[in-house]
């Protein structure tokens, strides 16, 4: 348990049984009435916000998360495996639980998955990653529109808003935050 005085950014908290991760906080003291703290908070799972008053001084259940680096082996049917690599112990894990980061996931990446009580509830995935280019139409001549996009579909099946001028076998960074196209490398 953790005093409402005590919370920081990036804390998180087990609210009506959910895990949710503590975005903001401002401690108010009105000219009237107790003292609380207004929280923005942020699901772990779904990534819904929640704008929330605690008292101040109330106490609050505090999440403990582990955070392991697994290394992905390979799909079967809705469910990823990945693999401790101390260990060699493999974790199947919904591919619902991660989101859209199974987007960005290749065979044999190091990912590092976050877990609360032993079940897997988020994945870190970095900023950007470099991926090749599988299939694009070809730019044609005379497409020379300022910032035009292309559909193209990158080695990890996902598609990806690209310049004209990518081809097939290009690699290309992309943020995976959003999906965007930042640069060819």
């Amino acid at each position: 348990m953790v005093s409402t005085n005590n919370l920081k950014n990036g804390m998180t908290l087990v609210v009506d049984g959910e895990i949710w991760r503590v975005d903001s906080f401002q401690h108010v003291k009105p000219g009237k009435g107790g003292a609380f703290v207004r929280t923005t908070l942020k699901n772990v799972r779904n990534g819904k916000t929640l704008d929330k008053r605690f008292r101040a001084d109330e106490q609050v259940e505090q999440a403990i998360l582990e955070r392991r680096q697994l290394q992905f082996l390979y799909r079967e049917g809705t469910q990823l495996v990945f693999m401790d690599t101390e260990t060699f112990d493999q974790s199947p894990v919904e591919e619902s639980r991660l989101g859209d980061a199974t987007r960005w996931i290749r065979d044999g990446d190091s990912v590092e998955l976050v877990f609360h009580e032993g079940q897997v509830i988020d994945v870190n995935l970095p900023a950007s990653i470099e991926v090749e280019v599988t299939e694009s139409e070809p730019g044609h001549a005379g497409d020379r529109v300022s910032g035009a996009t292309k559909p193209a579909t990158v080695e990890t099946g996902a598609v990806v808003q690209v310049p004209l001028f990518i081809e097939p076998g290009d690699r290309v960074k992309v943020d995976t935050r959003d999906g965007s196209y930042l640069s060819r490398t």
